[in-house]
């Protein structure tokens, strides 16, 4: 009985918030707390976040969240100029429900109708249901658990729950969580066939920096807290953001766009909280909570 009680204790336990970042193209941090002070640049333009090399057959969905994950580290422009001295035993989880859905409709039908020789070695890695996890862990050399998250509207804050397990059971000393999706055709077509009014997709990605204290070199003074399930929907929290329809990316990007919120808010106020949701009536609501324990210390890098 005590082992089940510290048990519970320790999966209640907030873990830190050390940075985050939205990337929603053509939005500004005005539009969107989180997003960069010039509009958020676009697939095509990622060089101009992550420089030229290394982008060659990378997806759209791919670039952004590369773009998010980049910003929410807090790096220059530009490809890395050493390696990153915390990469070692940090995670990535990545949540996306259609994040490279139009590659592999591209290459089944190429496939089909011309065979197996004619698909593009470029394209041939796209068609992992895990590229954008894999991506953003060989760019920057985090050697940590690597996990993709596809379980429709509550992918986002599923893929936080998991980072959670995975900081808590010490199998990670950090975490990168990324939500993106993609705009394409094939997306769109896709995500408009979801039960009810979901609204048009729209491409964008979020990323936030998970981790018991003191194990990411920023410290923002945020915490997230467990991640809970519910059967209805629990409503908007009040000054929730506005995303968009981001589909399976909606939890990352709102627990980004929350967290610049509580670290831009008055630093002479004392505390701060914001309640986060994703999900619908189909695929059931997930919520979480992230709290400012005092004035803001440093802010995240979304700038």
């Amino acid at each position: 009985m005590p082992e089940t009680r510290t048990r519970a204790r320790a999966a209640d336990q907030p873990l830190s918030v050390a940075g985050w970042a939205v990337h929603v193209p053509g939005l500004t941090e005005a539009d969107l707390p989180g997003s960069p002070v010039e509009p958020a640049c676009g697939p095509d333009d990622a060089k101009d976040v992550l420089g030229r090399k290394g982008l060659l057959g990378k997806e759209p969905s791919t670039r952004l969240a590369l773009c998010a994950t980049h910003r929410a580290l807090g790096l220059p422009p530009g490809k890395l100029a050493e390696p990153l001295p915390y990469a070692p035993g940090t995670a990535v989880v990545v949540a996306s429900n259609l994040g490279n859905v139009e590659t592999v409709s591209t290459v089944l039908d190429d496939m089909r109708s011309r065979g197996g020789n004619v698909v593009s070695p470029l394209d041939a890695p796209n068609a992992s249901s895990n590229v954008i996890a894999s991506s953003i862990a060989i760019r920057y050399g985090f050697t940590g658990p690597n996990l993709a998250v596809c379980s429709g509207a509550t992918a986002g804050l599923d893929a936080v729950r998991l980072a959670r397990l995975l900081l808590l059971a010490g199998r990670a000393e950090r975490a990168v969580v990324v939500g993106v999706e993609p705009a394409d055709p094939v997306a769109r077509a896709l995500a408009a066939l979801r039960p009810g009014d979901p609204g048009e997709l729209i491409a964008g990605a979020g990323c936030v920096l998970l981790g018991r204290p003191g194990a990411w070199p920023t410290d923002t003074g945020l915490t997230v807290g467990p991640v809970v399930r519910h059967t209805s929907d629990p409503g908007a929290a009040d000054g929730e953001p506005a995303v968009g329809e981001l589909y399976g990316a909606a939890g990352v990007v709102r627990l980004a766009a929350a967290a610049a919120m509580l670290a831009d808010a008055d630093a002479g106020a004392d505390g701060g909280a914001a309640t986060v949701r994703c999900g619908d009536a189909d695929d059931a609501w997930l919520t979480v909570d992230v709290t400012r324990a005092g004035a803001r210390r440093e802010a995240g890098a979304a700038a």
